[in-house]
């Protein structure tokens, strides 16, 4: 009988965690660690590895077969073309300091598209295979050229029978034109709402007046268009936080349950802030303890909201397929099944990437809207986007769970041949990982309940996390 290799780590409560390539997870003691490394597992160990899936009699037998297959669902798949995200103008009408698309001022000239873009953007389109589509209008402020929007919109519906619509907007001003575009079946609204109305000024608009205008605007979008079309993010500046409770009354008040906490992303205007050393610990310190704030207030409330990442990661753990994502599947390929259209025509493989372009950092376009994809640039990126056969992965427990982001270490670091334990997307997602781990085999009520809605399963308990002494 052969064992597949096991990778492991210690955890704070004394015990190890195990994993294999196919994502396959125990907890295990130190004990049977000394008895793998010394190639003398007993009986007992043979039979729990063997009942776990962590063995096989013989290359082709049927725990090979089905090692092999659960190994390749945890291989995210090349898929067609379907998702889309534009960028008609680059101008906004809020000048937020953090902003990291380093946006231009309203009035600004040559940062909208021409109709030269447009209309090769219309052809790009065109040629996509379909029948689905997802669109996601990105800016600056998308609202500021609803013209644009809508040519694109009703070019769309009439090649592909599946489409869908994204706005992100900053709902700051809004008319009937505005609302007429968004109150549509296939069109929804993603928006930013940082916390209370002192963190939404502070953070975002500046001016009391201008952020009374936009509580009154989301209002009026869920009024309108329903709960279930508007989502929101809040940025949070991990230097003043807002109150867990405030942010989550604002987003349970909205009808969202469901709330991606972002740090301030270190690209466009928010690269002038201080980086400091330590910021990814104080960031994971902080993310941590508004899942447990969740967990508590999920069993007080009966009302169970999620932090989306942790959630994510979480079904990451539990079950291969979740790649849709498109910052943590792995491998991560570049302009696999989405890309991003600038507002000058430029091609992006994400939309971080153009905002790296954009301050002159480096230049990621892989090509032009009318041109089309430079697939030289595209196999560069795509060489360092799969974690499988890193030097520093392949030992990691959560290898087989997590992914890349060759784009946040230029962004960061400037460079890519990094010590991976080293990088932002490591430490951040180690400290994720770790926190699943810690949430799913805790034995308290509290914990239990909100892990079983978060994973999609209908209760929680001890036999879920395999253990073997």
């Amino acid at each position: 009988m052969t064992v597949w290799p096991l990778k492991f780590r210690d955890l704070p409560n004394g015990t190890l965690l195990f994993s294999d390539d196919a994502g396959g997870f125990f907890l295990g003691s130190g004990e049977f660690l000394g008895r793998y490394a010394r190639d003398a597992l007993s009986p007992d160990d043979l039979r729990f590895l063997r009942g776990n899936g962590h063995t096989f009699e013989r290359e082709g037998d049927p725990d090979w077969t089905s090692f092999a297959y659960r190994w390749a669902g945890r291989q995210s798949k090349q898929q067609e073309l379907s998702y889309l995200i534009l960028v008609p103008t680059l101008r906004c009408n809020l000048t937020c300091g953090y902003c990291q698309v380093s946006r231009a001022p309203e009035a600004a000239r040559g940062f909208d598209w021409s109709n030269e873009t447009l209309n090769a953007s219309l052809d790009f389109i065109g040629n996509l295979k379909g029948p689905d589509i997802k669109i996601e209008f990105q800016g600056g402020e998308p609202l500021l050229r609803v013209d644009l929007l809508e040519q694109i919109r009703a070019f769309t519906r009439s090649k592909f029978p599946r489409s869908q619509f994204v706005v992100c907007t900053n709902l700051q001003r809004m008319g009937e034109v505005e609302w007429a575009f968004l109150d549509q079946p296939d069109t929804f609204v993603s928006t930013s709402l940082d916390g209370n109305h002192e963190t939404h000024t502070r953070q975002r608009t500046g001016d009391g007046l201008a952020t009374d205008t936009f509580f009154g605007n989301m209002a009026e979008a869920v009024r309108r268009l329903g709960p279930g079309k508007v989502s929101a993010l809040p940025t949070i500046d991990v230097e003043r936080p807002p109150d867990f409770e405030d942010l989550v009354e604002n987003f349970e008040h909205y009808g969202i349950q469901s709330i991606y906490l972002r740090p301030i992303n270190h690209q466009g205007f928010a690269r002038r802030r201080k980086n400091e050393p330590n910021a990814i610990a104080r960031w994971n310190a902080l993310h941590s303890d508004f899942v447990d704030f969740l967990i508590i207030r999920n069993h007080r409330t009966g009302r169970y909201v999620e932090e989306y990442y942790f959630s994510q990661c979480l079904r990451r753990f539990l079950r291969s397929g979740t790649d849709d994502h498109v910052d943590l599947r792995n491998p991560n390929f570049s302009a696999s099944d989405y890309i991003v259209v600038d507002h000058d025509g430029q091609l992006y493989p994400t939309d971080e990437a153009r905002m790296l372009s954009r301050i002159g950092r480096v230049d990621l376009s892989i090509g032009t809207v009318a041109s089309g994809v430079d697939q030289k640039k595209v196999q560069l990126l795509n060489s360092a986007s799969i974690n499988n056969f890193d030097a520093d992965c392949i030992h990691c427990v959560y290898q087989p769970f997590c992914g890349t982001d060759v784009v946040d270490d230029l962004s960061r670091d400037g460079h890519i041949d990094l010590i991976r334990s080293e990088t932002w997307f490591c430490r951040r997602h180690i400290s994720l990982f770790d926190k699943v781990v810690e949430v799913m085999t805790r034995r308290d009520d509290a914990a239990r309940q909100s892990v079983a809605k978060w994973a999609g399963v209908p209760s929680w308990g001890d036999h879920m996390v395999p253990v073997h002494a």
